[in-house]
């Protein structure tokens, strides 16, 4: 079916809907952040993240948390990527059973139905972990795409679901890049022909 043809109503049913909340933790976007030009910069879309997380779960929607960790001794982590090397360096760490890597209180953790997905390698949760897998054995075949960062992870797993078949809805107001021009640009010029821009409100008001 051709996606220009599919209503946003009927594209983001809830019966093959996932929402993906993209690296959405207090050691990125939290005030004790790894990345503080990020965390700034996506203060604005926080209480957006809160709402798409609260309707969805209302609507029975999976909550899937896309978390980046990396071990304490930095066993098995990417060093290849000055992106990497920034990380290894900060001093907040985004190790395993510590605030750094929990959700963020706006969006919270519903521990009876959302799915924490760990990642401790790469640039995004759809690349070389389970998330693909667990999509397909749920029928689901829409995926909301909203959080952190449009320079990097955002783009990667939107490529990547993309390119295994699905289809991709990014609501432009929970997501953000550094600098905010620069998400924006990325957004109109990438995101676009790719996925389906939506709102928050849009979302919300189909979920209600």
């Amino acid at each position: 079916m051709n996606r220009e043809h599919i209503e946003i109503k009927d594209l983001v049913d809830p019966s093959h809907t996932a929402l993906l909340l993209v690296e959405c933790q207090n050691g990125v976007i939290g005030e004790n952040s790894s990345f503080p030009a990020l965390a700034e910069v996506s203060k604005n879309i926080v209480p957006n993240l809160g709402k798409l997380a609260k309707a969805a779960r209302n609507s029975k929607i999976r909550v899937i948390h896309g978390l980046a960790m990396i071990r304490d001794d930095g066993w098995g982590s990417n060093n290849n990527a000055r992106l990497f090397g920034a990380a290894r360096h900060s001093p907040v760490r985004q190790l395993p059973d510590t605030e750094a890597v929990e959700p963020i209180q706006e969006i919270g953790f519903d521990k009876e139905a959302d799915i924490l997905l760990p990642r401790f390698h790469g640039l995004s949760p759809s690349s070389g972990t389970e998330l693909d897998a667990l999509l397909r054995n749920e029928g689901i075949h829409t995926v909301v795409v909203c959080g952190v960062s449009l320079n990097v992870a955002i783009q990667n797993c939107v490529f990547d679901l993309i390119n295994n078949s699905y289809q991709v809805v990014v609501p432009v107001d929970a997501v953000a890049g550094v600098p905010s021009e620069y998400g924006k640009a990325i957004t109109e010029n990438t995101l676009a022909v790719l996925a389906t821009l939506t709102d928050v409100e849009s979302l919300t008001k189909v979920w209600s």
